[in-house]
């Protein structure tokens, strides 16, 4: 018999799933298993094979259990996370005392199997009462493993003496005076690195070996994630990556399949943010990602085919293949999934379909009717031709890879994109994956935590729960998660917390802080062949872009300028923002965001440069130009005021007029005025009229009120800001 095997190793022996055997090792020998990558070992597997011995000669007993089992996995669920901040306390016990309690544990376990059967409701009470018992038994039972002579002890690379000397189960003195033999002096709290522990043990007749280690990340995920039973997953629904170039008509195809408009208010008509939505059709439902097109969204939209089932590809059928259709189709080959293409715009007169499937074949997708394996649909999403076609051949997609998941258990989802909102605070996009999500579910997320207060479906209403497939947006969590992390339920606020201030304690040990300059000073400096680095905190509007816009400046560096992103979030330009960028010599560049008022004054009095834009392809031209010592500023933009909405007043014909307080500098007739909504641009445009009372006005000074109207804008409320700001020529220094 090996000396030690893995969990799921164990499963696959007796022909049950590793999830059932994680809880029967907690239940029936109070072990602590954290997942189906647990080792055991000694004692342990030698009691745990001969109960298998003894529950396979016995069939009618087998039966029972299995069936006690059943109705327990539903009802026990939370043992699974019992062990998280409780391994490690007594060491080391003889072995019939070891023996002793597993055996009693083992008899006690009957029992109230036995009691639930006939439905004690005192359960959960008694779960939570003896959690504390069951941790400290698994503690002694484990550590009785690793004493096992002759066993391999996992150690990490670097370890304490003291910690050294209980894992191998030798006297602490012995220990150091084996190191003092080897011309180490080390006290009991001293490291020591794995080689040199690796000598010590030998001496003492023990093997020793690497301890795999894992992120804070692969952490949540091995610890909280496990494959379900096959019988408890049922049919869902299909989730579709809808992918392409710029301007094939991604979200236009979207917008006729759900009849709304989702390209009003992007910029350049081109979607900058990863949204989910779910379809109802006659025959099932639909979940699509809408994925931007632009290549700075690499990145995103990669993530976007790895969520994904089926990826629909769309081509217009007046360009064909185009860069960006080449690396969407990279994408979801590597993500292994089935490529449905739909060929747009075919209403057009210069469309030709047949050449866009002539091109398609050089990439290895050959059409249905062409001998090949790739459905492609004619379509066009100003008419509406096709779309029906399309859905009919996604629903049957779906139905050949037999898509389920299993509802009832604790939600496993993915962050799809995620945002700071002024009223609402954290505002997360959630595709669920496996199990239900629950409003008032404890959730944890990378380095984020917290509980969440309200659900809302994708038409915004106001939901209790949601199923496999299902995208939500979630309220409640601590702060603004990342983009393509998993979000994981858990059974109280104390695990979730637990695992959140790991992620963020590893975090904070990897961040950059590294020096840079202004754009300007690489400008000069690259030109004169220097080599330089430049430093960039990055603030943008919503966290997918943050991803999208760092990954386009980095790709920037050459041999003579390295580009390093020291820091990357959602909201606006703050006081702490210009403290990063002024400790680490950095630049800050907005995208859609703006600094507040003490932000700016800070960063001028600081010499530190912020610079906002509204599209990405301005911010990464003129970083390059700055790489490339080109920079010529000619024009710069200089703030004239900001004033505060106070209140609003609808003039029938006119529109919505803000009431508005100048709070610093002024504001003139001419100026540009931007509308900021907690620090975010919602408008950037003209003033169309200004009053003060009842007259016409040229400007508004600091310290006045007036009426302020906005271009073809209407949506102001209370509580924005005005920022009047001008564009003036500039010579260079």
């Amino acid at each position: 018999m090996a000396d030690k095997k893995r969990v799921y190793e164990l499963a696959k022996e007796q022909g049950m799933p590793a999830k059932e055997m994680v809880e029967l090792l907690n239940k029936e020998f109070g072990l602590g298993i954290k997942s189906h990558m647990s080792n055991v070992s000694g004692d342990n597997l030698e009691l745990i094979s001969e109960y298998f011995k003894e529950e396979n000669n016995n069939p009618a007993t087998q039966q029972n259990k299995n069936k006690d089992n059943k109705t327990n996995m539903k009802k026990d669920n939370s043992n699974k996370y019992s062990d998280i901040d409780d391994y490690d306390d007594d060491r080391y016990q003889s072995k019939q005392k070891f023996k002793k309690s597993n055996k009693s544990k083992k008899n006690k376990n009957f029992d109230n199997e036995d009691n639930d059967s006939y439905g004690n409701k005192n359960k959960k009470n008694r779960k939570k009462k003896n959690r504390k018992n069951k941790s400290n038994k698994s503690n002694n039972q484990a550590a009785k493993a690793n004493k096992e002579e002759n066993s391999k002890i996992e150690i990490p690379e670097v370890i304490n003496v003291g910690a050294f000397a209980e894992k191998i189960g030798e006297n602490s003195n012995a220990v150091i005076g084996k190191l003092i033999q080897l011309g180490v002096m080390a006290g009991l709290n001293d490291p020591i690195e794995f080689d040199q522990a690796e000598l010590i043990a030998m001496d003492f007749g023990k093997e020793v070996t690497l301890e795999q280690e894992y992120s804070a990340i692969q952490e949540q995920e091995i610890d909280l994630d496990y494959d379900d039973d096959k019988k408890d997953l049922i049919t869902r629904a299909p989730v579709v990556s809808v992918m392409g170039h710029v301007d094939h008509g991604k979200t236009s195809i979207l917008d006729t399949i759900r009849d709304t408009h989702v390209t009003t208010g992007e910029a350049g008509g081109i979607t900058q943010h990863i949204g989910a939505y779910s379809v109802n059709l006659e025959g099932g439902s639909i979940t699509f990602l809408d994925t931007p097109g632009h290549e700075a969204f690499t990145e995103m939209r990669m993530r976007g085919a790895q969520s994904t089932d089926i990826a629909i590809l769309v081509v217009a059928a007046d360009d064909g293949v185009m860069p960006q259709t080449v690396e969407a189709i990279n994408h979801a080959k590597a993500a292994d999934i089935p490529i449905i293409v739909a060929v747009n715009k075919v209403d057009k007169e210069e469309a030709n379909p047949t050449r866009v499937k002539q091109e398609l074949m050089e990439h290895g997708l050959v059409a249905e009717e062409w001998g090949g394996d790739t459905i492609t649909v004619d379509v066009s999403a100003k008419t509406g031709a096709g779309i029906d076609e399309l859905l009919e051949m996604v629903l049957l997609v779906a139905e050949m890879r037999d898509l389920k998941a299993n509802p009832n258990r604790d939600a496993v989802g993915l962050i799809i994109e995620a945002q700071l909102d002024k009223a609402r605070g954290s505002v997360a996009t959630v595709l669920v994956q496996k199990g239900t999500l629950h409003e008032g579910d404890n959730v944890l997320t990378g380095s984020t935590s917290g509980r969440i207060r309200a659900m809302f479906n994708s038409l915004g209403e106001s939901i209790k729960e949601a199923g496999p497939s299902v995208p939500v947006q979630i309220l409640g969590l601590s702060d603004v998660p990342e983009a393509g992390d998993k979000l994981f339920a858990v059974e109280d606020e104390k695990i979730a917390r637990s695992y959140a201030e790991k992620a963020e304690e590893q975090k904070r040990e990897e961040r950059l802080m590294a020096k840079g300059a202004s754009l300007e000073d690489i400008s000069g400096s690259a030109a004169e062949g220097e080599l330089k680095e430049l430093n960039i905190i990055v603030k943008t509007d919503v966290k997918g872009t943050v991803d999208a816009v760092s990954q386009s400046l980095i790709k920037l560096s050459n041999d003579e300028v390295k580009v390093s992103v020291v820091a990357g979030a959602v909201g606006g330009i703050t006081e702490s923002d210009v403290l990063l960028a002024q400790a680490s010599n950095a630049i800050i560049i907005g995208f859609n965001v703006r600094p507040t008022q003490g932000a700016m004054e800070r960063a001028k009095d600081n010499n530190i440069e912020i610079r906002t834009y509204s599209i990405i392809y301005e911010a990464i031209e003129e970083v390059e130009s700055a790489i490339k010592g080109m920079l010529d500023p000619e024009f710069v933009e200089e703030i004239r005021g900001r004033a505060e909405v106070r209140e609003t007043f609808k003039v029938p014909s006119v529109g919505t007029i803000a009431g508005v307080m100048v709070t610093s500098g002024s504001v003139p007739r001419r100026a540009n005025i931007r509308l900021l909504r907690d620090n975010v641009v919602i408008f950037d445009g003209e003033i169309t009229s200004m009053k003060r009372f009842k007259d016409d006005a040229k400007e508004l000074a600091n310290g006045y009120e007036g009426g302020i109207g906005l271009n073809r804008f209407n949506d102001i409320k209370v509580g924005d800001v005005m920022e009047a700001y001008e564009v003036v020529e500039k010579e260079r220094d």
